[in-house]
């Protein structure tokens, strides 16, 4: 048996086996941001120490900034502190930093591969949980806490244990309207919230073949919403591709050696994995959330299933869920009204995202009452949107065209749910607050699926509108 591409990676990068029994990983990539990198960079200050390789971390500013009036200082008095510390910080350390006047600027997890700093084969971290977008490069991708934060900035590594691995094959061919995130939420559908604690998830098989890079990071950004540590895909032809090129890829003959190497990491067709799924793609259709967890969802031709349905464990969580949602329980999930519709975040912010909303929203209206934002995940997507005329097909439309940033999917910033109002959304998470609002709700699904119900008012099965 010949180790899959997780195990390889991981022995690569082993540097010693620490007093708590976890291994000293050497970390390749560092990525921070303006929320969980102020007090890393004081832990360092206190001990004395400076940043070991500075060359190896890359900073962004994405969370807390607005994302229509940046103008400086911030409105909001604790972004602007944020803003102000990570210049700081980044400036004394020595660390390359994106700020607002730099086209590069963006979304942590968008900003890394469009670079061509996240590449197969590496261990990359950042102080964010959705980390797992790069791994659909066939790396290791980890979120980690701020007190790690501080340990990979002074050692440049990081204590963990080996993960086990799970295979989960998709084979077949998606329908017309079926995207990435549908994928993605069938799988936490299928799996649970927390079936995958321990694990690394392996993504294969002919829908995975299939998919180009923007696709691959939708769902390895929401492996982490199914409990899996982290998530990747085996580097083939296409990663190849997507890299050849890039600011920070290698060039010339060394791509050439680097391409060799990175094919060679993939998982052979006899590699062992500590556990496998089987899933048909003809089994995934336009997917909704309809709770307060992404395992909370429904095929939008169907209706909300009946608290029985659940097994007992999780039957008053779903009680709960149904409760503050006000969604009643074997009601269809076609047709539930919206208030704001919100195209952007790590999850799906990049420009094959915008292209799929776009041919939805293109001839189109937003219906009255519905307040619809899209938000780019970077500075260059928003110029390749641009150049396309993409900005104009939304604003035609009825959408706000903002600046690139994390907006309304974690609402540290201005974009914000207000009150009870619930949002179609191509963010990641479904959580109570988690837009902004305490009593706000969140209705997950993919770009294409919110443009329909912006335009609708409602929940809408986007294939009936895509013919």
């Amino acid at each position: 048996m010949t180790q899959n591409l997780f195990n390889k990676v991981y022995d690569q990068h082993v540097v010693g086996q620490l007093a708590s029994g976890q291994d000293q990983i050497f970390v390749g990539r560092h990525l921070i941001h303006e929320v969980t990198s102020p007090q890393a960079f004081e832990m360092l200050r206190e001990r004395g120490l400076k940043v070991m390789f500075p060359e190896r971390t890359l900073a962004t500013v994405d969370h807390i900034i607005p994302t229509d009036d940046q103008a400086r200082p911030f409105v909001d008095l604790l972004a602007e502190q944020m803003m102000s510390a990570i210049e700081v910080n980044c400036a004394e350390f020595g660390v390359e930093l994106l700020k607002l006047d730099d086209q590069r600027q963006g979304i942590v997890h968008v900003v890394g591969p469009e670079q061509g700093l996240t590449q197969p084969g590496i261990t990359l971290v950042c102080g964010d949980s959705h980390t797992s977008t790069h791994g659909a490069f066939g790396n290791i991708s980890l979120g980690i806490g701020t007190s790690q934060v501080a340990q990979v900035l002074a050692t440049q590594t990081l204590a963990m244990k080996r993960l086990e691995v799970r295979r989960i094959e998709v084979n077949g061919t998606l329908a017309s309207g079926v995207f990435a995130k549908d994928v993605a939420l069938h799988i936490i559908r299928v799996l649970g919230v927390e079936g995958g604690v321990g694990y690394a998830y392996e993504y294969a098989g002919t829908v995975f073949d299939a998919m180009d890079m923007e696709e691959r990071m939708t769902v390895c950004n929401m492996s982490i919403e199914g409990g899996a540590r982290c998530g990747y895909v085996n580097p083939d032809e296409t990663t190849v591709e997507y890299l050849r090129g890039r600011p920070l890829s290698p060039q010339g003959e060394e791509f050439e050696r680097a391409a060799e190497w990175w094919l060679s990491l993939a998982s052979g067709p006899d590699a062992e994995f500590d556990d496998v799924i089987k899933i048909d793609a003809a089994d995934i259709e336009p997917t909704v959330t309809w709770g307060i967890n992404p395992a909370q969802s429904v095929g939008v031709s169907k209706a909300i299933p009946a608290v029985s349905e659940f097994p007992e464990h999780e039957q008053v969580g779903v009680q709960e869920a149904l409760e503050f949602m006000d969604i009643q329980a074997e009601a269809p999930i076609a047709g539930l009204k919206i208030d704001v519709a919100f195209i952007g975040s790590c999850t799906n912010s990049r420009i094959s995202d915008l292209r799929e909303a776009a041919a939805v929203a293109k001839g189109n209206q937003v219906a009255d009452g519905v307040r619809a934002l899209i938000v780019p995940g970077s500075q260059l997507v928003r110029q390749q949107a641009e150049s396309e005329g993409l900005d104009k097909v939304f604003t035609e439309a009825g959408f706000e065209w903002r600046s690139a940033g994390c907006s309304m999917c974690l609402a540290m910033n201005p974009d914000k749910l207000q009150g009870r109002e619930i949002s179609a959304s191509s963010s990641n998470r479904n959580f109570k607050g988690r837009q902004g609002s305490p009593t706000g709700r969140t209705l997950l699904m993919s770009p294409a699926m919110v443009a329909a119900a912006a335009v609708n008012g409602c929940v809408t099965d986007v294939r009936n509108m895509l013919g």
